[in-house]
């Protein structure tokens, strides 16, 4: 089963390729992400990474977290689920006044 990572602390400048070839040693990487901002279309400096086998994951983490990475410590453990988002203000939508 697959196992999906958050790699935090990223420098600006690491490419999806630079994520991949990163977590490669540890076992087969399904995918590399690196996060955009949606204004800027720069990294927000942190990604994820979906391993193929959870104990290959776990190898991962073991090795990486905290590890420098083009002069940065890496935050590497396994992602939460996202959730899901709310409207602009936080309720819900419609119900507006009246």
């Amino acid at each position: 089963m697959a196992t999906n990572l958050y790699v935090g602390n990223l420098p600006f400048q690491v490419t999806e390729d630079d994520l991949r070839e990163l977590f490669a040693p540890y076992g087969e990487v399904v995918s590399a992400k690196v996060i955009m901002d949606r204004e800027t279309n720069r990294p927000r400096g942190f990604g994820f990474v979906e391993m193929a086998q959870e104990a290959e994951a776990q190898k991962a983490i073991e090795s990486l977290d905290q590890k420098d990475f083009q002069g940065r410590p890496l935050k590497v453990n396994p992602a939460k689920p996202r959730e899901p988002r709310r409207g602009a203000y936080g309720g819900s939508y419609g119900g507006g006044y009246r």
